[in-house]
């Protein structure tokens, strides 16, 4: 009996992962809003979206740390081989 041993590699999204843009951006704007809520005395509701935003931030990354999309080596977006057009 042969078995078929070839294998292909596997690697993560990385960077490409929706989560990590996503949880990056709304890291971006929870330290803007965080910011802007310690200094502006009369602002708290910047200071508390701006931690709801850090705490989903860390939600997603983390997310994304324990759980990584895995995508097939050779394999475009969709899902289908790469091949090189070369007319």
């Amino acid at each position: 009996m042969s078995k078929n041993t070839s294998t292909k590699k596997r690697q993560t999204a990385g960077l490409g992962d929706i989560r990590v843009i996503i949880g990056g951006l709304m890291g971006i704007y929870g330290v803007i809003l965080t910011i802007m809520g310690i200094v502006m005395t009369d602002a708290s509701a910047n200071l508390w979206a701006g931690i709801a935003l850090l705490v989903v931030c860390g939600a997603l990354l983390l997310w994304n740390a324990l759980d990584p999309t895995l995508v097939d080596e050779g394999e475009s977006i969709t899902g289908g081989p790469v091949t090189d057009k070369k007319n």
